[in-house]
């Protein structure tokens, strides 16, 4: 039997990997062979610092500025993959944006950000893939479980991941015939600085004791769950949302 699969030493693109689940992301696709490249918006020391550390372990890894929100800058970010580590066939699109805000306090501003950059900038790297993934590649976008959950002062944040699962499940069938896999990953809280930020002891562990195995996760459960979509082992699992939360949901 032909089973689909990436080639031995893929080229992967992770967007929004200079830290937290992203940074995990591109480790554990560095360990499994790929070459990376780690894409950024802001964090230009910690992508360089990453990018030190892949080659450190025997990677190919390049480090990327590249708003994803913009049509120009995602063509420039394959460009300059191809051209320095070869043709793309991974891309995660790990880059997004959570600000909670009740929806009738939600500003046009925040609006506009979190659904330029969660729902544009999946839609961009996805059109540029549909032309530049080689065949057998995998794409695996970024939900949120909040989406099933539907918590208050989640809505325009909950939308914009509603509108990422969608555009997953219909690009998997218009691939067709390409043999490239197109998935999502839906994390639940994940122990990252940016989860961190702003909560107290009391919420932390209020959310931490939510799901049934009573732990926040952890960005390497993340990263495993991209892995595996990424092996030969996930080729049979196409336009499917994994919600990766511990039973939470």
């Amino acid at each position: 039997m032909n089973t689909p699969s990436i080639p031995s030493s893929p080229v992967a693109i992770v967007t929004g990997a200079s830290r937290g689940i992203g940074a995990a992301i591109a480790r554990r696709l560095a360990a499994d062979g790929c070459a990376v490249a780690v894409n950024y918006m802001s964090g230009a020391a910690d992508a360089e610092v990453l990018v030190t550390e892949l080659r450190a372990g025997g990677a190919r890894a390049i480090a990327v500025r590249a708003d994803v929100s913009r049509p120009d800058e995602v063509r420039a970010l394959f460009d300059a993959t191809e051209q320095q580590l070869g043709q793309v066939d991974v891309l995660v699109n790990n880059a997004g944006v959570l600000k909670t805000q009740p929806l009738a306090q939600t500003s046009d501003a925040l609006y506009d950000q979190t659904f330029d950059i969660n729902v544009r900038g999946t839609f961009n790297t996805l059109r540029e893939a549909a032309t530049r993934l080689n065949e057998g590649g995998r794409i695996v976008n970024f939900s949120s479980t909040t989406v099933a959950l539907n918590l208050p002062g989640y809505g325009v944040y909950i939308a914009s991941k509603a509108a990422v699962e969608s555009l997953t499940q219909v690009f998997a069938k218009e691939l067709r015939g390409r043999r490239i896999t197109v998935n999502a990953v839906a994390p639940g809280p994940v122990a990252t600085a940016l989860f961190f930020e702003g909560k107290t002891d009391e919420q932390i562990q209020t959310f931490a004791n939510m799901p049934p195995l009573q732990r926040l996760g952890e960005p390497g459960d993340i990263a495993s769950v991209v892995g595996f979509l990424v092996s030969p082992a996930g080729s049979w699992v196409n336009g499917q949302v994994l919600r990766a939360n511990g039973g939470l949901a």
